[in-house]
């Protein structure tokens, strides 16, 4: 029987992944990896964190876990699939089940014939179509020829200020490589917020802690890029602000490289990604696709997505691996768009629906916010702030986001796993998590959150987010607003809008400091807003009728305090 030829376009994530599934399945398929740039299978998600220093041995990039560079030599012997490198697919001809090929170093044309097609052509970076875009110093970080470059910047040490065009995922851990740079990095973005996939005050608070370390700019874009002598001098803003750099990195998102697809008839969607079905098949038979090159289902809103991300081009490329040798067995069936990143000394993720994407799609939903920390003290524990939205009729659980310090990478796993096996908070109330002080309170931080989701929707609470107590600040809404702190903790840190001191073991002896109307509104918070739930409770044992909860405390307040 004649050896299947199996043709991958793509070494980076999901090529790589397609071939070797493909490789373990069929030890005698023809298989070839053909992939335009010099490099095979790069952590392009560990960019920044060459480029900051994290480690310095570039090869690790390129690595497998044992320390072997994969390259054209690894994948001949360690996988017998053979790759062919600096070589650009410029032609699928689909009657004749072949792919042209072009070496970029000689110009030579070779035609390549596949009985099974895996496009994985991957994503390019947007550019902004402003004058001076190519300018020299300004960049993207979306190849190893971009991490080269900043990389060798950071070591030549001869920048001293660069300006980072977008507050998304690349356009933050780049800030943070630059900074660590010693660089003075200025973060401008168009959206009134950075990391859009995080609700407003999340962000902000996400926001203040990179204000500790870069210049940000929010709601305002580049004008344009500002030259002398042909090389980038100044960043010029749409309110006529010129921020002087050496260096701009351009991080505005990316697009679905889907010319040769398009160009072969295949069907392109409305998001301008290439269409899969769940086998990961193209509206070609025999012809797969996948990683950032494709769009896919949003398991939630059962709409179609962009969902570049490193770990889904790689299950991605797994599926359409298997099937090409095997035929439609296997499937992906979509995304619920988790994600995190490393933000200086915050983490910060977020998975499923946040308030703003449920809203837009017209769903009824119920949303709480808890800090806490994610150990105990006495074992050094860390704040996390996590918000949680779920579907206001059914509880199911549709999105969470959490920040901080602590370990946010556990909380966003678990709520994941809930969110796509369908849970509702109730059965998240009485989790089985491990325990023990090292890892964990002894209810977990998520377990906590679910049970004030719960007590909320029992109407043991009312909640009220710090955003809207800012609004009615700004108003000038008359509200009786309580601090359940002790005095040691109000003079180290408080808001300072007005609000009265009245530490929770004193409050029962002090109603009468309280407003004579029962049905005068009361808001209560601490530091957390653990006692000013507890405050609350007391308060309506005591006939109050309005009372609230500021949630999450003043750890949640994502505006200048006092001090």
């Amino acid at each position: 029987m004649e050896a299947k030829k199996i043709v991958v376009i793509g070494g980076s994530a999901a090529g790589p992944k397609a071939a070797s599934k493909a490789r373990r399945l069929d030890e005698f398929a023809d298989i070839t990896i053909i992939q335009k740039d010099a490099e095979l299978s790069m952590a392009s998600c560990g960019y920044p964190y060459y480029v900051g220093g994290f480690f310095d041995n570039r090869n690790q990039l390129l690595c497998t876990p044992t320390g072997v560079v994969r390259d054209q030599k690894f994948y001949l012997n360690a996988k017998g699939i053979k790759a062919m490198v600096n070589t650009e697919v410029v032609k699928i001809d689909k009657a004749r089940k072949v792919v042209e090929a072009l070496d970029l170093p000689t110009g030579k044309k070779a035609e390549v014939p596949y009985d099974s097609l895996i496009i994985c052509t991957g994503a390019s970076p947007n550019m902004p179509p402003i004058e001076g875009v190519d300018l020299d110093g300004i960049t993207t970080l979306q190849s190893m020829r971009d991490a080269d470059y900043l990389r060798k910047v950071r070591d030549e040490k001869k920048i001293q200020k660069a300006v980072v065009i977008g507050g998304g995922l690349i356009g933050i851990e780049t800030t943070e490589a630059l900074h660590l740079a010693g660089i003075e990095v200025t973060v401008v973005e168009l959206l009134p917020q950075l990391l859009t996939f995080l609700d407003y005050s999340m962000a902000k608070l996400v926001e203040n802690h990179v204000k500790s370390k870069a210049n940000v700019i929010t709601s305002n874009g580049v004008a344009k890029f500002v030259g002398e002598n042909g090389k980038v001098k100044a960043v010029k803003l749409q309110n006529g602000i010129e921020i002087p750099c050496e260096l701009v990195v351009v991080a505005i998102g990316v697009h679905p490289n889907v010319k040769l697809a398009q160009e072969a008839g295949i069907e392109i969607g409305s998001m301008r990604g290439i269409v899969v079905d769940e086998y990961m098949q193209t509206s070609e038979e025999g012809i797969y696709a996948a990683g950032d090159c494709v769009e896919i289902t949003n398991l939630i809103t059962n709409k179609k997505v962009l969902a570049p991300y490193g770990d889904l081009a790689n299950l991605q490329g797994r599926v359409a691996g298997e099937n090409a040798v095997l035929g439609n067995s296997v499937t992906f069936k979509g995304t619920i768009q988790t994600g995190i990143c490393k933000v200086f000394e915050y983490n910060v993720g977020a998975t499923g629906l946040s308030e703003a994407t449920a809203q837009k799609n017209n769903i009824k939903i119920e949303t709480v916010i808890n800090a806490s920390p994610d150990r105990p003290g006495f074992m050094q524990g860390k704040l996390l702030v996590t918000k949680l939205v779920v579907d206001d009729d059914t509880c199911q659980i549709l999105g969470a986001q959490c920040i901080g310090p602590g370990d946010v990478s556990k909380q966003i796993s678990i709520w994941a796993m809930a969110i796509q096996a369908k849970m509702c908070v109730d059965d998240m109330i009485n989790a089985d998590f491990p325990y023990a002080p090292p890892f964990s309170l002894a209810i977990d931080h998520s377990i906590a959150t679910a049970h004030i989701m719960q007590n909320k929707r029992k109407g043991r609470f009312v909640g009220i987010k710090p955003r809207q107590v800012k609004e009615k600040l700004e108003k000038n809404e008359e509200f009786f607003l309580i601090d359940l702190r002790g005095y040691d903790e109000f003079v180290e840190m408080r808001l300072g809008v007005g609000e009265t001191l009245i530490p929770l073991g004193e409050l029962r002896n002090r109603l009468n400091e309280l407003p004579e109307d029962k049905n005068a509104e009361i808001i209560t918070f601490c530091k957390i807003s653990l006692r000013g739930y507890e405050g609350a409770t007391a308060l309506m044992a005591h006939g109050y009728k309005n009372v609230k909860v500021m949630e999450g405390g003043i750890m949640a307040w994502p505006y200048e305090r006092e001090k």
